[in-house]
Parts: structure tokens; sequence; C-alpha cells
């Protein structure tokens, strides 16, 4: 885990991949967030995360024709503290 090493996109880079949304509930601080987002950055074929603490919400950019599932999103959250996560509807 890469802690506080941020991915971001460029203009060159635009986020157009896939965008999974979850609700996730036992964050308390922006540090929780930045947990989140390095270890969901950490698997193959996330572009990008990013983490609202306050509405409890992650956006997840994927590559284009990445293979990642919603469960690997939700597993990558839980393993990241003490959280839990769910598609948003």
């Amino acid at each position: 885990m890469r802690l506080f090493n941020r991915k971001t996109e460029t203009a060159s880079e635009p986020g157009t991949g896939p965008r999974v949304v979850l609700l996730v509930e036992g964050m308390h601080c922006s540090s929780c967030g930045l947990l989140i987002d390095d270890e969901l950055e950490d698997l193959p074929g996330v572009r990008s995360s990013t983490t609202d603490v306050k509405a409890g919400r992650t956006t997840v950019r994927l590559e284009e024709g990445a293979a990642v599932n919603t469960a690997e999103l939700i597993a990558a959250v839980e393993q990241a503290g003490d959280y839990t996560a769910r598609p948003a509807d």
C-alpha cells in the first residue's frame, strides 16, 4: 500500500473509463478516505479513487476494459480498515 501517494488524472488521460460508486460506513476523518483510496488504487485496473468522507461515498474510476468487479472493490475497502461498503443504487 502506498500511503498518500495519489494517482491523478491528467488532461491527456481523462477519466472516461467506467465508474463505480460505493457507499462506505465507518469513516471518521480524511485519513480514512485516503487509506481507502490508496487500497483501491493498488488494484489492477483501477485508474483513480476519490472518497468523500462527509457523504460516505467512494467513486472509483476504472481503466477501459478492466476486469474489476464490485466484490473486489468492496474487499479492498474492508481491507483498508474497519469499514463496510456496498454499491450505491
